[in-house]
């Protein structure tokens, strides 16, 4: 998808994009804001995640409670083995070694390495002590660890992290033996006491003092102390793994978002480019040649909508100004045409000496100033037309209804020419939506055409039904018909095919207007031959038929 995906075809990218392209680059962060934030917005979703992973979460409690529970079971096992010692009935004193030999019962136990044993008498003056000297339960964290240059690195930088909040030293030169003590005396009272120590380089340490009982009264207590920082080191050992699974999530991340950004960025700049670079030479004047976005129209998302989108705006512009500038054309062709009759009639004019001969120039150039009125008025309107149609609201209305009226109104014209007027419409309204007088210029249009065209004794006819999602309207008439070579021709802007004796009254816009009134409304016009069989196209015409299918 990477590549292929976006980049546009040789033939449709200028070579102006192209270059801007190669400069950017595949993953341009620099030029490429949206990049940024892409990258941005993944890494910080996973900073938020691995922030709670490192301060909201309870390993360090649980490991503290499991490393407590073991050592009050350590401890109580320890003093049942010297309460298993001491002869019953007498009194028993362990600093004097009375009944019990405190440091050989110490030596004889088997404690794990880090772990140290402390014996007290009920005056909490310290009998003996001894050293784990097995295996630890855990090896030591950073034992076996590898040590390459991301663990070293993230250990450095999670100990300058951690640094302001590091407890304070305090308590780290006060000896363990003191600290303990204050858990000599309450534990005397027959209950184990926990609590926390610090040993001379500072390290925290979990205490556990538990009484040491004969026949219910306690001659003096076990202390027992865990490896100095092993909870820490425990902890900063499982920190420094969720660091690394974050470095490597990290890397992954912006990948993937690189990955991602191209596929949206890159697509997005060369459509941007392209737009850029027609405003760019439309202002300089410069190499006017037409602007080709991007075809990224296979892509199924919003990419390749807004590509399509684009070209379609392009298209139609292009059209658009293809049309103004053949519309522009046409008026000053057509335009020419009366003002050539008019310079002629002016100049012979003033040549002729005869009354009747001026009287008849007089005609022609009152002739040509009303045609190049219509023309001018008709020509003006064809060119508000696009406009207004974008510019006014369409609404729901009865079509019926407006050709009901349309046809009373015009049917009183053609009946006073001697031309029948036959309407035809369902009684049941039918729905459009769309500009009403608009579409009603399109039928005055279509009406008074066949009126013009018509003599005393034909007929004319208007007629609709609806189709499933259309409704048809057809004004038909039994006028001469329309050549075969015009049919293609008459929605053409100032083409007319009409008797020399009506040349000059109409501007030939009427019917190319109706079309882009109707086009305009997702609706199509034609015009037809009315045949007495369709087998025979080469029968004499029976009348012309214009067919207006509109959307409902």
């Amino acid at each position: 998808m990477l590549g292929e995906d976006w980049v546009a075809p040789e033939s449709v990218a200028p070579s102006e994009m192209r270059d801007n392209r190669e400069r950017r680059g595949l993953f341009s962060l620099r030029a490429s804001p949206l990049t940024r934030k892409i990258i941005t917005f993944n890494l910080i979703a996973l900073n938020v995640l691995v922030a709670g992973i490192l301060y909201l979460n309870s390993t360090r409690d649980s490991l503290a409670v499991q490393r407590i529970e073991a050592l009050v079971s350590q401890a109580e096992l320890i003093a049942d083995v010297m309460e298993a010692q001491i002869p019953a009935g007498a009194p028993v004193s362990l600093a004097t070694g009375d009944g019990i030999d405190v440091a050989e019962t110490l030596s004889g136990l088997d404690v794990r390495a880090g772990h140290d044993v402390y014996v007290f008498d009920t005056a909490q003056v310290l009998v003996a002590q001894t050293q784990g000297t097995l295996a630890p339960l855990q090896p030591d964290a950073s034992a076996g660890q590898d040590k390459a240059l991301l663990t070293d690195g993230l250990s450095w930088l999670w100990g300058l992290i951690s640094r302001p909040f590091a407890n304070g030293t305090a308590e780290e030169t006060t000896p363990i033996e003191d600290q303990l003590r204050g858990l000599v005396g309450p534990s005397l009272t027959g209950n184990t006491r926990v609590g926390d120590a610090f040993d001379a380089t500072g390290g925290k340490l979990f205490s556990v003092v538990t009484p040491i009982m004969q026949s219910g009264t306690s001659v003096g207590a076990v202390a027992l102390t865990s490896a100095s920082g092993e909870i820490d080191q425990l902890v900063r050992s499982e920190r420094e793994r969720v660091l690394q699974m974050f470095v490597i999530a990290t890397l992954v991340s912006i990948g993937l978002s690189l990955v991602l950004a191209s596929t949206i960025a890159n697509p997005l700049a060369d459509l941007a480019a392209a737009a850029e670079l027609g405003r760019d030479k439309n202002a300089r004047k410069v190499n006017p040649g037409r602007i080709r976005i991007p075809d990224l129209t296979a892509r199924p998302d919003e990419i390749g909508r807004l590509s399509g989108a684009l070209r379609g705006m392009i298209a139609a512009l292009y059209n658009r100004i293809d049309g103004n500038e053949q519309f522009a054309a046409d008026v000053a062709h057509e335009i020419k045409n009366p003002l050539a009759s008019l310079r002629s009639a002016v100049g012979t004019l003033r040549m002729v000496k005869r009354d009747d001969q001026r009287d008849k120039l007089m005609d022609v150039i009152e002739h040509d100033v009303r045609r190049l009125d219509r023309l001018v008025s008709d020509i003006s309107n064809a060119s508000r037309l696009d406009s207004e149609l974008v510019k006014e609201e369409e609404e729901a209305f009865n079509l019926l209804q407006m050709l009901d009226n349309l046809g009373q109104y015009l049917g009183e014209d053609a009946r006073g020419k001697g031309i029948e007027f036959i309407s035809d419409l369902p009684s049941g309204p039918i729905e459009v939506q769309g500009l009403e007088a608009r579409l009603a210029q399109v039928f005055v249009n279509l009406i008074t055409n066949a009126i013009s065209f018509c003599e005393d004794g034909d007929a004319i006819r208007i007629w609709a039904r609806k189709r499933e999602n259309r409704v048809l309207v057809v004004v038909e008439d039994t006028g001469p018909g329309i050549p075969d070579q015009a049919l293609t021709k008459i929605f053409k802007r100032f083409y007319s095919q009409r008797p020399d004796e009506h040349f000059g009254n109409n501007s030939g816009l009427g019917l190319a207007i109706s079309k882009q009134i109707v086009e305009a409304h997702g609706g199509v016009i034609w015009a037809e031959n009315i045949r007495p069989t369709d087998a025979d196209i080469t029968s004499e015409p029976l009348g012309a038929r214009f067919v207006v299918g509109l959307p409902v």
